[in-house]
Order: structure tokens, then C-alpha cells, then sequence
């Protein structure tokens, strides 16, 4: 495929977006939205886990998965990898850095089953990306995802000081808002797009 790590990348982050035009990951991104502090730490971990994530899983089905002819296991073996990976995470820090593990508290485990992570692993293999395609899309798709949930918690603290009708208010104003962000970045899907 001869699209530029350049243009994945940015792709990703705007008019390719991974919560905003495939609507992955929209658990975490709803419970988590309500506080920008905590929005920012999970944004952050999304951003690491899924660039690196995205890295191991094109390794592991280029050269293990292919040669052997087991592309059929991709899901279980992608959600392994994702698993292992933030486990691992999660221990470094927690012997390492102490107080980078109390920060991020529960959002380390959130990421494991953020279909996110999972989604883009096989938008990878989908499109047929090489290495820098998969390590552009990764870090695109981590800043893009992290993007809409601080823009979405932006807004929720926002509106959270002014009165609006009690049917409007929780995840009814949260999946409103993030219909009309999904439209004003697919908005923008003239100047770049990745399929």
C-alpha cells in the first residue's frame, strides 16, 4: 500500500478516527469523560499502549502468524498480546515507579479491554499496512482517541455549571456531543482519508 506514514498518521488522528468514525472504545470514553484530569491520564496510557501495541501485534502476525499459516488466531492472539503487554506494564510500574502507578490507578487495566487497542490491531492487517504504516496508525489512533475524550470531558465540565434538561444530562448529552464532534471531524475527511 503506498499511503504515507505521514498521512496515516494524521489521518488517524482527525478525519480517520478511531472513536469518532468507528465508535471503538466508547466505553472507557464515556465513564472516564466526566473529569479532565483523569480523561488526560487514561488519554496518555491509550496513547503508549496503543502505538507499542500496535508494533508487537504487525510483528507477531508478519512473522509468526503468516509463515505458520495461522492468520485464523489473529483475534485471540492480538488480544493476548494486549493483555501480556499492559500486565507487564502494570508491573514495571508498580516496582519501578510507584507513584506513576497510584496516578494511573484503574485506567492501566481499562485499557485491556478497550476494543480500541483491539480494533486498530486489525485495521492493520486489514489495510495491509507495513511497519511504519502500523507504528503511524498506533500513535495516530492513540492521539486521535485521546483527542476526542478530552475535548468531550472539556465540554461535560463545561456544561456541568450550567442547568440543562434532566433527559439530556449523562450519557444522553455525552453520545449527542460526540455525534456532532464525529460529524465536524468526518467534516474534514477531503483533506485526508485512509481506508
Amino acid at each position: 500500500m503506498g499511503i504515507s506514514p505521514f498521512v496515516i498518521f494524521f489521518a488517524s488522528i482527525f478525519t480517520s478516527n478511531v472513536l469518532l468514525t468507528n465508535f471503538l472504545g466508547m466505553c472507557s470514553y464515556l465513564s472516564i469523560s466526566k473529569d479532565l484530569k483523569s480523561s488526560l491520564g487514561l488519554g496518555e496510557a491509550v496513547i503508549f499502549v496503543m502505538t507499542v501495541t500496535s508494533v508487537l501485534n504487525y510483528l507477531v502476525y508478519q512473522y509468526i502468524l503468516v509463515p505458520f499459516e495461522l492468520e485464523y488466531l489473529r483475534f485471540i492472539v492480538f488480544i493476548i498480546v494486549i493483555a501480556a503487554f499492559v500486565q507487564l506494564v502494570e508491573m514495571i510500574l508498580e516496582r519501578f515507579m510507584p507513584n506513576l502507578y497510584y496516578t494511573l490507578g484503574i485506567f492501566l487495566p481499562l485499557i485491556t479491554v478497550n476494543c480500541a487497542i483491539l480494533g486498530v490491531a486489525l485495521f492493520i492487517v486489514i489495510r495491509e499496512y507495513n511497519f511504519l504504516q502500523s507504528l503511524a496508525y498506533g500513535a495516530g489512533g492513540g492521539i486521535g482517541w485521546t483527542l476526542a475524550i478530552l475535548a468531550l470531558a472539556g465540554i461535560r465540565q463545561k456544561v456541568d455549571e450550567t442547568k440543562i434538561p434532566k433527559g439530556l444530562q449523562g450519557a444522553g448529552f455525552a453520545m449527542i456531543v460526540t455525534g456532532i464532534m464525529a460529524l465536524a471531524f468526518i467534516g474534514f475527511s477531503g483533506i485526508l482519508a485512509i481506508q
